[in-house]
């Protein structure tokens, strides 16, 4: 049986020379461009709510958020965007892809479910720096959180809901999962507020 050999269109440094041209955003799945299609407004809502409830509780520590437009390189050349992310290493202005990322937060959106709870699961375990995969619902209020055991190679995953508080201790903070959809209204269809 033959099998066809997938092969790159590009490099991951000729990615970035390309994307650094578009008009729309990119990720590099480490063979080709993938186009970042726009979100919806709850979406958006939820990605400034991951920011600013990072960017709160570690305004005074060595470690620092970045998102959505801070890349992190992966398995192979591949290159994603989370919603937000988390490292404690210093960074320079110019970097294309964030050091030693150790928290990963994604928005599910619609259309990209499964590229984020199986292609990106897969991509951010390969990077031993990452402890923690925190995906966000945008249709509900809920988080799956992956997190290293032991250190290890083997994730355990922990859904949380409403009521609950996403701890992160690999930068000593705790954010209740309702901060997380601050402004959303689920109460209509698609979120969007009645009237």
């Amino acid at each position: 049986m033959d099998t066809a050999i997938r092969k790159p269109s590009m490099t991951r440094a000729e990615f970035f020379d390309w994307a650094q041209t578009q008009d729309t955003r990119y990720e590099f799945d480490g063979f080709d461009p993938v186009a970042m299609t726009g979100g919806t407004a709850d979406h958006d809502v939820i990605t400034f709510n991951v920011r600013t409830a990072l960017r709160g509780r570690l305004k005074s520590g060595t470690c620092h958020p970045f998102g959505p437009n801070a890349g992190v390189a992966t398995d192979g050349d591949a290159v994603r965007y989370p919603d937000g992310l988390i490292t404690c290493a210093k960074v320079s202005g110019d970097a294309h892809v964030i050091p030693e990322v150790i928290v990963v937060f994604e928005v599910l959106s619609r259309t990209f479910g499964r590229t984020d709870r199986i292609d990106k699961l897969r991509g951010y375990r390969d990077v031993p720096s990452i402890l923690r995969y925190v995906i966000l619902e945008s249709a509900s209020i809920g988080l799956v959180v992956h997190e290293r055991a032991n250190g290890g190679e083997a994730w355990r995953t922990t859904a949380l809901t409403e009521d609950d508080t996403l701890r992160i201790p690999e930068v000593g903070i705790e954010i209740p999962v309702c901060k997380f959809y601050a402004d959303v209204d689920f109460s209509t269809p698609d979120g969007q507020a009645a009237g």
